[in-house]
């Protein structure tokens, strides 16, 4: 669904990605992963067109994504990023129905459309009225994925969705998060530096090492089969996480 022919990006003169080529198939959760500053939320800002490439051609569902097209590619892209990245003056509806109401649309189908996804997420019905200042952070990053999920995109874009959260409720989303990915069949490509995320996630992961594609492939390819000695040094690096069976 999303592709990058010959991609680069720098800022201030100093390269941040690239040059990069990658496919990111329909249907399936990729996984960005690698040190910080690696590129990988540049990628995802790439494929939404908040920014646009110095060199190369990002593609959405076929058509590039220009300042031209951005708009309307975001119309079929949801955006999660750490904490919800919510509105602090709206409520959690309002957060939610924001670009709904925006586009025009009815109240009755928004109105379903949020109990429908309180449902999905879990987040309790009595939250809906609460500004993002009188929720937990599990609860505002329900919020930013029920934001993401409103106008029902193609395609799902999570940067670092839960790293400011603590360990408990972190594992907790994790369960859940797989399982509305599961359940809904979209397009997701999902950004974080832990590899025992990545692997639980994950149908396919794509390391990044200073703006460069080091290895992709499934996660057991890099625990079983790296193909760098950095690959090898990333995963030994990693503390906990279980080796795959």
């Amino acid at each position: 669904m999303f592709a990058l022919r010959a991609v680069s990006k720098s800022y201030a003169g100093q390269s941040v990605l690239g040059p990069l080529s990658l496919d990111l198939p329909a249907a399936r959760t990729t996984v960005l992963i690698g040190p910080s500053g690696c590129g990988k939320s540049t990628l995802l800002r790439l494929l939404l067109g908040l920014v646009g490439p110095d060199a190369g051609v990002v593609t959405f569902d076929g058509q590039p994504v220009t300042p031209a097209t951005a708009q309307a590619v975001r119309l079929r892209v949801g955006y999660v990023v750490q904490d919800g990245g919510l509105f602090p003056h709206l409520t959690a509806r309002g957060n939610v129905t924001l670009m709904a109401r925006h586009l025009g649309r009815a109240r009755d189908p928004i109105n379903a459309r949020v109990n429908e996804l309180a449902e999905l997420t879990r987040f309790p019905a009595d939250g809906l009225d609460r500004h993002p200042h009188q929720l937990s952070g599990g609860q505002r990053q329900r919020v930013g994925l029920m934001r993401a999920l409103m106008l029902d995109p193609d395609a799902l874009l999570l940067d670092e969705p839960l790293g400011a959260l603590d360990p408990l409720v972190r594992t907790e989303l994790q369960s859940e998060l797989r399982d509305i990915f599961r359940r809904l069949n979209k397009t997701v490509v999902l950004v974080t530096h832990d590899l025992g995320e990545a692997t639980f996630f994950a149908d396919w992961v794509v390391l990044l090492r200073d703006g460069r594609v080091i290895q992709e492939g499934s996660p057991r390819d890099l625990w079983h089969r790296p193909a760098d000695p950095f690959v090898t040094r990333f995963v030994q690096a990693q503390r906990g996480p279980e080796v795959p069976t």
